[in-house]
């Protein structure tokens, strides 16, 4: 290999390094019980990362699955759709606000909310989503939290 050959070969490996550094992977239990005694949850629940950041939602207990709902994420976002019972492992690169649900478990209340940057954008939107009775608390307080800590920043 030539000495420019391995310059270029050291400087591609820097950067590399770099973007694999300052994204982070973050991990998301899909649960029967929470610890607070809550049943059939997503723990953490909510979470703010940062755009090319991964979170891996982990089929802790069996009978789970983690999907998005539909009308929560923001414009142009792909969606994603774990399978029952099997880990699923998301890259987020649009910011803005990502309400996803357990499919067996959402009328029971089984939401969680991922913020992706600063960008709620697509708060109204979210809102808007109609759902049962137990996510639509759920998801509600979980809205509030990423919007006052928006605020905070």
């Amino acid at each position: 290999m030539t000495r420019h050959g391995l310059a270029a070969l050291c400087i591609a490996a820097t950067i590399g390094m770099m973007t694999s550094a300052t994204a982070a992977e973050f991990e998301v239990k899909m649960l029967n019980k929470g610890s607070d005694g809550q049943p059939m949850v997503f723990e953490p629940a909510f979470l703010r990362i940062q755009p090319g950041d991964t979170v891996r939602f982990v089929s802790t207990d069996k009978g789970h699955d983690a999907e998005t709902i539909p009308g929560m994420l923001p414009d142009g976002a792909q969606p994603f759709k774990g399978k029952l019972s099997q880990d699923v492992t998301v890259t987020f690169t649009m910011p803005g606000l990502y309400g996803y649900r357990c499919i067996p478990h959402f009328g029971m209340g089984m939401v969680g909310l991922i913020a992706v940057g600063d960008n709620t954008s697509n708060l109204d939107a979210a809102r808007k989503v109609k759902m049962p009775p137990l996510p639509t608390k759920r998801m509600t307080a979980l809205l509030e939290r990423a919007t006052q800590q928006a605020a905070k920043q």
